[in-house]
């Protein structure tokens, strides 16, 4: 049974102004695991991905990310079954331009006609009438970046997509992305023991722009027993390798918005707790040493 009494847990995370006007706690949600097995299909307890969702706003996260892929349809389909009417600040990023072919199957489809019929269907499933952060899944290389953009930038003209980000993209990407239309975040994968898109993350943090770290508790050899994490856990009540690795991510940049997903609400709680951990310099200086 859920702890009643932990409420508005992520207001410790502090916040973040995504695009200059939507303010979010930076301890978010990912929806992706609210699905079946291999993201494919229903989740096997559908009142437990409710539960899972309700919980998360009961908990003051007020930034759920999903995308049109996950399931594919399920996850935007639950979130607006559960979730609406949204409370007041609640903000709900989906993403388009991968289709899916099976279990852990992804293909990036970029085609204007696509683009548009992506967001047009997320806004049903989601029951909004605009997209508060859209965000493409995948720069598609077979289909000019102008095109995939332009579409975007057409239903952003057209009041449907409030403000528009990238996923899984270089420097270079998201200065060329600019150029046709502003980016206000960055979805890449990042966390303690995978840092390739370090250079990424300085930029969005020199330039204001969400970065919204995939994968996000990933602790590599740091989490076995007896390590650093493993260390530093009796300093913070014994908290999990997650919440350290989750507390880490807080810490590296002001820009940074974690989403770690779940379908469990135990889960849940654990992750959000994680904005309650402060770590010393000493301990963020010594898990990002060993872990580069």
């Amino acid at each position: 049974m859920s702890d009643t009494t932990q409420q508005n847990v992520a207001a410790a995370s502090g916040t973040f102004t995504i695009g200059g006007d939507m303010t979010v706690r930076r301890m978010g949600f990912g929806a992706m695991r609210i699905t079946g097995k291999g993201i494919w299909g229903e989740p096997t307890n559908p009142e437990e991905a409710g539960r899972v969702l309700r919980r998360a706003v009961e908990m003051g996260v007020n930034f759920i990310d999903t995308a049109d892929s996950y399931g594919p349809e399920v996850s935007e389909r639950l979130i607006g079954e559960t979730l609406t009417p949204y409370e007041s600040g609640v903000v709900i990023a989906t993403k388009g331009g991968l289709t899916r072919q099976g279990p852990d199957q992804w293909l990036p489809v970029g085609r204007p006609e696509y683009l548009r019929q992506c967001v047009e269907m997320s806004l049903r499933r989601l029951r909004v009438e605009r997209i508060d952060l859209y965000q493409l899944h995948r720069i598609d290389a077979k289909v000019a970046l102008e095109e995939q953009l332009g579409a975007l930038k057409d239903m952003q003209t057209e009041g449907k997509i409030r403000h528009f980000g990238l996923s899984e993209v270089s420097v270079d990407e998201i200065k060329k992305a600019s150029a046709i239309l502003p980016v206000v975040s960055v979805q890449n994968l990042y966390n303690l023991a995978n840092r390739k898109a370090e250079d990424v993350l300085d930029y969005c943090e020199q330039n204001g722009i969400g970065f919204i770290p995939w994968f996000p508790v990933d602790a590599g050899k740091l989490a076995r027993p007896g390590g650093p994490l493993d260390e530093a856990s009796k300093h913070h009540n014994n908290a999990s390798v997650a919440q350290l690795a989750l507390a880490w991510l807080l810490k590296r940049s002001p820009v940074m918005l974690p989403i770690p997903g779940t379908s469990s609400v135990a889960h849940l709680e654990e992750n959000t707790r994680a904005s309650e951990i402060e770590l010393t310099e000493e301990e963020f200086d010594s898990l990002t040493r060993l872990a580069a």
